[in-house]
């Protein structure tokens, strides 16, 4: 699988981190851990789109397309179809994943509860967010509880602890 990230981060992520291989990794892991792997093996290119940003403009963001008045940690726009991602280990054009947005000011003060360097975090989004494009949600306990062990494997594979305090 060729994996192209587009990353586009506004000048209050710190400029110093390499946020286009952090975005890499997680979605590389995201992907590993969904019921999508043969993604990773297809001879299509695979693309997301990761924007950091500030949480004025996921504010907006989440008004406009979620109706909640308020900035959010991240915020996924899925585009490929159910069926896009059961054929695309066949040949074909490139599959456009969606977008994953994260907002500075929501996720450095969660990491900072949560005692977590932001990076750390900002990966655990990132996977939250690929899970999100691959279809994954978190409406009930039996889907919530699915993706959480997702992540927290995904997260494994890229040497960051589970986020949620498992052993």
């Amino acid at each position: 699988m060729t994996l192209d990230i587009a990353i586009d981060a506004d000048a209050e992520w710190d400029s110093s981190n390499d946020w286009a291989s952090l975005a890499r990794s997680a979605a590389t892991a995201a992907i590993a851990e969904s019921a999508f792997p043969q993604l990773a093996s297809s001879p299509r290119t695979v693309e997301l789109s990761v924007r950091l940003t500030s949480d004025a403009e996921v504010h907006a963001l989440n008004a406009e397309w979620r109706g909640k008045d308020k900035p959010t940690n991240v915020l996924s726009f899925p585009m490929a179809e159910g069926d896009e991602l059961e054929t695309a280990a066949q040949p074909g054009p490139e599959l456009m994943l969606g977008d994953i947005i994260l907002a500075r000011g929501v996720c450095e003060a969660e990491a900072a509860d949560k005692g977590l360097p932001l990076e750390d975090h900002a990966a655990h989004l990132m996977v939250h967010g690929t899970l999100h494009l691959l279809g994954y949600d978190h409406m009930d306990d039996d889907s919530a509880t699915d993706m959480e062990a997702r992540e927290v494997r995904a997260l494994a594979r890229i040497g960051i602890a589970d986020p949620y305090g498992g052993d």
